[in-house]
């Protein structure tokens, strides 16, 4: 599927128009359900997820849509070369707690890898987009764009002898980051940060490296994942394989490590 710049603008409009009804809800009293694995749900990601079947169905009419909030059995969707993967309201939790750190994410799939990726932070105003082969970029906004003009691309940046700053979940931290971390560096920052913002920081020289070591789904990072890597960064496998996506009925990632430079995962 081509995407052409005013596809990709629509797109990242239906991610503002979800973004800014998210934002309805953000200081109301919150009506909290709680999904099998015992996630959060709340009227937001309802909101945002009928936005963005909306919007995305109009844009691309045939191409398939995955969404955390909508079910898609294993038979009908594993002959997918194609499809749009989407988090309605990724940082569920973050989104709760108020402190601005969720994100509305939206990655096409191309056999089985990201080729474009939109995040946005409603609470923050701000946007990230990527495009394979097109670089990633990062706009702040509240509104629709009617061009891209004002974007900045974005790049990781080489951590040379500086302070490692390893970037976790606020949410999601476990004793196996942690002892990693302190096992693998010994002059190091810890930056936390909710939801696929992660990707960003690192995406925009803010952080270095992320371990994962928890539990993810595949709609948590496929926009990230291409944001990074048209940055400059990298995400494999804690085996040190490229991840990828619907190659399997479940939509568990590996653990996994994103990270700026190769030198951070190499053994001392």
């Amino acid at each position: 599927m081509k995407i052409n710049e005013n596809i990709l603008l629509q797109l990242c409009n239906a991610a503002i128009t979800a973004g800014n009804r998210v934002l309805d809800f953000y200081q109301l009293e919150k009506e909290i359900i709680y999904k099998k694995d015992e996630s959060p749900l709340t009227k937001a990601d309802l909101a945002s997820n009928k936005i963005l079947q909306s919007s995305i169905s109009k844009i691309t009419p045939n191409i398939p849509i995955l969404s955390e909030e909508e079910f898609i059995a294993w038979d009908i969707r594993k002959n997918w070369e194609t499809y749009w993967l989407i988090d309605p309201l990724d940082g569920t939790k973050e989104f709760i707690k108020k402190n601005g750190e969720f994100t509305i994410n939206i990655a096409l799939i191309e056999y089985n890898k990201p080729v474009i990726g939109i995040i946005y932070a409603p609470a923050l105003g701000c946007l990230f987009f990527s495009k394979k082969n097109n670089g990633s970029y990062k706009i702040y906004t509240k509104n629709n764009l009617g061009t891209f003009k004002n974007s900045e691309k974005i790049s990781v940046k080489n951590t040379n002898k500086e302070k490692i700053r390893v970037i976790g979940s606020r949410s999601h931290s476990n004793i196996t980051f942690d002892n990693w971390v302190k096992n693998k560096f010994t002059n190091y920052k810890i930056i936390e940060r909710g939801s696929s913002l992660k990707f960003c920081e690192i995406a925009e020289g803010k952080a270095d490296i992320y371990p994962r070591f928890g539990p993810t789904s595949e709609w948590d990072i496929a926009a990230g994942h291409i944001i990074l890597l048209e940055s400059g960064g990298k995400l494999k496998s804690i085996d040190n394989k490229d991840l990828v996506y619907n190659t399997k009925e479940d939509i568990l990632n590996p653990q996994f490590f994103a990270y700026a430079d190769d030198a951070l995962i190499k053994n001392k």
